[in-house]
């Protein structure tokens, strides 16, 4: 692996070698050899050998003047062959008696680079750090964005280069930590949802524009669903909002139709359709965290909401529905008997199917429908008049009656009333034809 970006691990080597005579130090007799072997080693990132090297060297040579040195080159070496827990472990070590004291002047600047940029990754790959290692990274995670030392020997552009690559890093690393307390939480056995909210939310208002924040304080929320159902609508804010922001969830490589496709089916999964949507898409770009009371009404409450429109606009086939639902029922027998039979029911209206006879009728079948119901209409009601009309009934015309109920069966399904023909409005009747006698 490489910690370092490309450019900057090439200038960071420069005056390697030579910031070694430096100081006023100097080799012990017999030292220049292993020493120079293990510059060799972190030069041709041969990290595995030069921790050997060291290793070998500290063991021949205790009283070196390059100790420092050393420690420098074996946390590189350490944070290189993905030991980040032992890189930071020495890296502690020098922090505490600080850069400056240790590699001191122009001469040090590429060796508290070296060892800035270690830490930064060192951090950033460890998934439990210790409360030691998160603020030895989190510390040199910032000295690393807020460095502006230029190195010797390195132009103004190369500089520039190398600053852009050392910002990113320790942004990433910074990043990272803020992340982990809510990560931490989510891996729990069972998750601690409550702590993970808390922690994403304070993280996003350090990086309110990262969409994997916003969709991890989204699982976070959801979590909490069980026993705080209202937590379902900032769930669904906040995976909107990482579809919104960055749906591949700063993962370049990600399909972001995946999690374009869960946000959405989320929302129409509560809401029941995905009317809103495009609203909602709107709002969360606006804020990071959903806005206070922040919700949208439910399937449920969409289908009460119409239900009661309904009824509101079509009170007497409301009624009739439910009547109608009480007696397909298994029961509905049952309730005929004991709560309908023989009781007068509430005015309906209906569309005449058929009359008998056709001219001056005692009997209409009705069917008690809805304007778009499928055609043709089947019979659902016999009216049983007292006395015949005075013509003949248009059929397909919808009225309006008060009677009693009767009789009913379900199969066929016909509900029978009696009904006083006074008691019937707006039947359309035309006058019945006159009929000639037969010839004998």
């Amino acid at each position: 692996m490489n910690t370092y970006g490309r450019i900057a691990f090439a200038l960071l080597t420069i005056g390697l070698a030579a910031a070694q005579d430096q100081g006023g130090k100097s080799l012990l007799p017999g030292e220049f050899d292993g020493y120079n072997e293990i510059v060799k080693d972190i030069n041709l990132k041969n990290f595995t050998k030069a921790l050997a090297d060291i290793a070998a060297w500290r063991q021949k040579f205790p009283a070196s003047a390059y100790q420092d040195d050393g420690s420098a080159l074996e946390i590189q070496a350490l944070a290189e062959t993905n030991q980040p827990a032992k890189a930071l472990d020495e890296l502690s070590a020098v922090m505490a008696r600080g850069f400056d004291t240790v590699y001191p002047g122009p001469q040090g600047q590429a060796t508290v680079i070296r060892l800035l940029y270690a830490a930064t990754w060192a951090i950033a790959h460890l998934p439990n750090p210790s409360a030691e290692e998160i603020s030895t990274g989190r510390t040199a995670a910032r000295q690393l964005m807020a460095y502006d030392r230029q190195l010797p020997g390195v132009s103004p552009s190369q500089w520039e280069q190398a600053r852009t690559d050392m910002k990113t890093k320790a942004d990433g690393a910074l990043f990272y930590l803020a992340m982990l307390p809510g990560l931490q939480a989510m891996s729990h056995q069972p998750p601690d949802c409550v702590s993970a909210e808390s922690s994403f939310a304070a993280a996003l208002g350090d990086y309110p524009d990262r969409s994997i924040l916003s969709y991890d304080l989204g699982r976070a929320f959801n979590c909490q669903v069980k026993d705080q159902p209202g937590k379902i609508f900032a769930a669904i804010y906040e995976f909107e909002r990482a579809s919104s922001i960055d749906p591949k969830l700063g993962d370049p490589n990600a399909d972001p139709s995946k999690v374009q496709s869960f946000a959405d089916n989320s929302y129409i999964r509560v809401h029941g359709s995905d009317e809103g949507l495009d609203r909602l898409k709107q709002l969360v770009k606006q804020s990071p965290l959903p806005p206070s009371g922040f919700s949208f009404p439910t399937a449920a409450e969409v289908a009460e909401q119409k239900r009661a429109e309904f009824e509101r606009d079509n009170p007497q086939l409301a009624i009739w529905i439910r009547i109608k639902a009480a007696l397909a029922d298994s029961n509905g027998a049952s309730f005929f008997d004991t709560q309908m039979k023989d009781t007068t029911m509430p005015m309906l209206r209906g569309t005449l199917l058929d009359a008998k006879p056709v001219c001056h009728p005692r009997e209409l079948l009705v069917a008690v429908s809805a304007p778009d119901a499928p055609k043709p209409l089947a019979p659902e009601i016999r009216l049983k008049l007292d006395k015949q009309l005075a013509g003949k009934p248009v059929l397909g015309s919808e009225f309006q009656w008060e009677g009693v109920a009767t009789a009913f069966t379900q199969q066929p399904f016909i509900l029978t009333m009696e009904t006083a023909s006074k008691n019937i409005t707006g039947l359309k009747l035309d006058a019945c034809s006159a009929t000639l006698p037969k010839k004998q």
